[in-house]
C-alpha cells in the first residue's frame, strides 16, 4: 500500500488524506462552514473535482464521484482513466505581510499525521467561499449570461489564515504572504475541447506591504490507473502507484504523466499540466519543470529530483529547472517507474503593491496514446499536444500569438487593423492597457463555437420514441463572426443494435435548402406543437424499437453551423452531451383501458439477461398500468408480499438498485404505463420461488385488475 498518509478535510481547507485512501486515523472537525469538495467538471468528456481551497481532484475517496477521469462520457471501460489523486496551487513570493520569501500551498507531499503543514489556503467566512455555477449554454439550468465556458466553477479562497476558521487549530509552519485568490475553472463540451480544463487564478495583494518576485506552480500527486481493470474500492483491489513515467514538452509548456505499461490497454493515457499564460507579456516570465518522487527528500538513484521541505526550498524549486531537464533519450528526465509528482511554475510574473493583483491560468489536460507503441514518442504524444493546445487557443483568445500583447494582426473587433486612437503608445500593437472595445483588457478564452443544441422533449411510447425539439439554435449568432450561421439539425440515438456499446448513431440529418450539404430542408419533420407551456417547432419519431427494459436508448439532437471557409474552419457541431436524454419505450398509461394489465417477464426466471448479481438487482415489470394506480402483491395464502403506488407523470425508476446506477449521469423517462419490482418484499427479503397473485386499482376510477406470475429461481 502506497503512502500511508491521513489527509482529513477539516474547516474550509485543512486536509490530510492517505494516499491509499483506504483507512482513517483520525476524526472529522467540528467546523463553523464546510468546504465544497462535490463539484466536479461534466459537461466535457474530463471529471475533474474541483475545490474552494485551492486543490483538485478528491484522491480517489469516492467511488462515486471522479478525481480527474477521462473519458467520462466512454462506454469503453478501457477508456475511463483516472489521472491524478490530489493537485494544488502554490504562490511563492518576497514580502508581504512579515517580509522574507515564503509560499503558500494549498497541498504538499510527505504529509502524515493531523495538523501538519501544507493546507494554507483557506476560505473565510463568506457566503461566496462556496463555489458557485455558471454554464453559457443557453438550454442549461445554470446558464448565466456572463458564463465564459460550458460549465464555469468560480470560488474565493485565502492564504492570510494563520488559524482554521472557526476553530482554534494553527496551521503549522505558515506564514501568509497576503494573498486572496479568485478561482475560476473552464471545460467546455465541444469534441475539439472537451479534454481539458482551465483554471483561472486571480491574486491580489491584501497586505501593507508590496511582494516582490511571484512566482505560480501547480503540484500534482499523478497516478494513472483504470478502476476497471484493478479497482482500489474493491478488497485486494488498487493499482500500482509506482508504474509511473514524467516528460516534459519544453514548446508546449506541457509536463506530463504517463502509465509506463499501459496496464494491458487499459491505462492509456497521458495527463498533462500546461502553463498558459499571465496578464503580463510572455517576455516576462520564464517556465519551469521540476519532478520528485513522494515524499522523497533525498535520493541516492536522482539526487537531483527530490522534494522540497520548506519555502526557502519551494521557492527555489518554482524558480529553478534542472539543467538537463530534457527527454531520456537525451540523458534527461529519469526513466525508472516511481510515483512521481508534476510540477510545473512559471515566474517571475510580477511585483504586487498593496491592492494590485495578477491573472494567470494553468490547464488539466487528458489525452489517449495516438497509438500503441510502448515508448513516450511524439507521435503518442499527439493527442496530448492537440488537446493542450486547444487549451492555449481558448486562453490566448484576442491575442492569436499568445505574446501578452494585441499586434496589428489581432483583431479586437473585426476590422483587421488598428484603429484611430488605440494605439496611444504608438508602438504598433496595441498592448493590455490599449483598449480597442472599451473593456481594458485582452478578452481571452473565446473559442470557435457551433449553435448550442435545441430543446429536446423526448416522449415515450408503445414501440417508438417520440422526439420535439425547438428552433433556438436558428437565432444564435456566432460568438466570432456575430453571424447567425446556422444550417441544420442533426438526430443521434444509440444503441442501434442490442449488445453494442454505446456508440452514437445518426439517424438522421435535415439541413437548410442552400449551396452547403444535402439541402433536405425541414419540412419532413416540421411540427409546431406547445407541451408545457413551450413551442416546439419540430417532431421525429424513431419507431419499430423493443419495449422495456432493458431496451434503454438514448437521443440526442445537435446543431451544426456553415463552417467559415475564410478562416480554414470547418462546419462546428454541438455536443452530443448538451440534450442527450435516456429513454425507455413501452406502453403510455391511457392504453390501459385497451390492452389488460400484465407482468413481464412470464414465467421469471433469476439472471434474466438485464438482472445484476444479487438479489436486490433483479426487476420484473408491470406494464399497461394506468395514470395512477396501486399494485398489490399476494402469495398462495392471500398474504401480502408487498404494495406500491405508480403515478405516470413521475416514475423515473427510483427504489429500483439497478435502475438508479444504470442512469449514466441523465435520468430515464420512461413510458407512464410501466414500473418495476425489484422482487423484494415488504418485510426486506427477497420472494422465494413460486406463483403470486397480483391487483391493480385504478386510483382514479376505482377500476381492478387481477392477474398471476410465476418466479423460479
Amino acid at each position: 500500500m502506497k503512502k500511508p498518509v491521513l489527509i482529513f478535510f477539516v474547516a474550509l481547507s485543512l486536509l490530510i488524506f492517505s494516499e491509499s485512501y483506504s483507512q482513517s486515523r483520525g476524526q472529522h472537525l467540528n467546523k463553523t462552514q464546510v468546504d465544497d469538495i462535490d463539484n466536479f467538471t461534466n459537461v466535457g468528456n474530463i471529471g475533474l473535482t474541483v475545490t474552494n481551497f485551492g486543490i483538485f481532484g478528491h484522491g480517489y475517496n469516492n467511488p462515486d464521484r471522479p478525481s480527474c477521469l477521462y473519458k467520462l462520457h466512454s462506454s469503453n471501460p478501457r477508456e475511463q482513466v483516472e489521472h491524478l489523486s490530489y493537485g494544488g496551487l502554490w504562490i511563492g513570493g518576497k514580502g508581504g505581510f512579515f517580509g522574507g520569501t515564503h509560499v503558500s500551498s494549498a497541498i504538499i507531499d510527505g504529509v502524515f499525521d493531523y495538523g501538519d503543514q501544507g493546507f494554507e489556503f483557506t476560505t473565510s467566512a463568506a457566503d461566496s467561499d462556496t463555489i458557485i455555477t455558471r454554464s453559457s449554454i443557453i438550454t442549461s439550468r445554470w446558464f448565466d449570461p456572463s458564463a465564459i465556458s460550458h460549465q464555469d466553477f468560480i470560488c474565493n479562497f485565502t492564504d492570510k489564515n494563520t488559524r482554521v476558521p472557526g476553530t482554534e487549530i494553527e496551521i503549522p509552519n505558515h506564514i501568509p504572504l497576503g494573498l486572496d485568490v479568485h478561482m475560476e475553472s473552464y471545460a467546455w463540451n465541444y469534441a475539439y475541447a472537451d479534454a481539458f480544463v482551465i483554471l483561472n487564478y486571480t491574486i491580489r495583494n491584501v497586505s501593507p506591504n508590496p511582494i516582490e518576485d511571484i512566482y505560480a506552480a501547480l503540484w500534482v500527486d499523478a497516478s494513472i490507473g483504470n478502476m476497471n481493470y484493478t479497482s482500489i474500492y474493491e478488497p485486494g483491489g488498487g493499482w500500482s502507484w509506482y508504474d509511473n513515467l514524467n516528460g516534459y514538452d519544453a514548446e508546449h509548456k506541457l509536463a506530463y504523466q504517463y502509465d509506463a505499461d499501459g496496464d494491458d490497454g487499459f491505462s492509456e493515457s497521458y495527463l498533462g499540466i500546461r502553463f498558459l499564460g499571465a496578464s503580463v507579456p510572455t517576455a516576462n516570465y520564464n517556465v519551469y519543470y521540476n519532478q520528485w518522487q513522494w515524499s522523497t527528500s533525498s535520493s541516492g538513484d536522482f539526487p537531483d529530483y527530490v522534494m522540497p521541505v520548506d519555502d526557502e526550498g519551494r521557492y527555489k524549486t518554482m524558480s529553478t529547472t534542472h539543467p538537463y531537464r530534457s527527454p531520456p533519450a537525451q540523458g534527461g528526465i529519469p526513466d525508472k517507474p516511481a510515483s512521481w509528482m508534476l510540477f510545473l511554475s512559471a515566474g517571475p510574473l510580477s511585483t504586487l503593491q498593496p491592492g494590485d493583483s495578477l491573472n494567470f491560468a494553468f490547464a488539466v489536460v487528458c489525452g489517449r496514446w495516438a497509438n500503441s507503441d510502448q515508448n513516450d514518442t511524439p507521435a503518442r504524444r499527439k493527442n496530448l499536444v492537440l488537446n493542450s493546445e486547444w487549451a492555449q487557443i481558448a486562453f490566448n483568445g484576442e491575442d492569436v500569438d499568445g505574446d501578452g500583447k494585441l499586434d496589428l494582426n489581432e483583431d479586437l473587433n473585426g476590422n483587421g487593423f488598428l484603429d484611430p486612437g488605440e494605439d496611444t503608445d504608438g508602438d504598433g500593437v496595441l498592448d493590455i492597457s490599449e483598449d480597442r472595445n472599451g473593456d481594458g483588457r485582452i478578452n481571452r478564452f473565446i473559442l470557435p463555437s457551433p449553435p448550442p443544441s435545441p430543446n429536446l422533449f423526448v416522449l415515450p411510447g408503445n414501440n417508438r420514441i417520440t422526439l420535439f425539439w425547438d428552433n433556438l439554435p436558428e437565432t444564435v449568432e456566432d460568438p466570432i463572426t456575430r453571424e447567425i450561421d446556422f444550417e441544420g439539425y442533426r438526430i443521434y440515438s444509440a444503441p442501434k443494435t442490442y449488445g453494442l456499446q454505446e456508440s452514437e448513431t445518426l439517424l438522421a440529418q435535415f439541413d437548410l435548402i442552400d449551396d452547403i450539404g444535402y439541402n433536405t430542408g425541414f419540412q419532413a419533420v416540421r411540427y409546431d406543437t406547445t407541451i408545457d407551456d413551450h413551442q416546439y417547432r419540430y417532431r421525429f419519431v424513431n419507431d419499430l424499437l423493443l419495449n422495456g427494459w432493458p431496451n434503454k436508448y438514448f437521443y440526442s439532437i445537435t446543431a451544426f453551423d456553415k463552417g467559415n471557409p475564410a478562416n480554414n474552419l470547418p462546419s462546428l457541431e454541438s455536443s452530443i452531451l448538451e440534450n442527450r436524454t435516456y429513454v425507455v419505450p413501452g406502453a403510455l398509461p391511457n392504453e390501459h383501458a385497451r390492452r389488460k394489465v400484465s407482468v413481464y417477464p412470464n414465467p421469471y426466471r433469476a439472471q434474466a439477461i438485464w438482472d445484476g448479481t444479487g438479489d436486490r438487482d433483479r426487476m420484473l415489470w408491470f406494464t399497461n398500468l394506468p395514470e395512477k394506480a396501486r399494485v398489490r402483491i399476494f402469495n398462495l395464502a392471500g398474504d401480502l408480499v408487498d404494495s406500491f403506488e405508480h403515478d405516470a407523470a413521475a416514475y423515473n425508476g427510483s427504489g429500483i438498485r439497478l435502475l438508479e446506477s444504470s442512469q449514466s449521469n441523465a435520468d430515464v423517462v420512461f413510458s407512464g404505463g410501466e414500473h418495476a419490482w425489484d422482487l423484494i418484499s415488504q418485510y426486506d427479503q427477497a420472494i422465494a420461488t413460486g406463483l403470486y397473485l397480483f391487483t391493480v386499482e385504478n386510483l382514479k376510477t376505482g377500476e381492478l385488475f387481477q392477474g398471476k406470475f410465476l418466479i423460479i429461481k
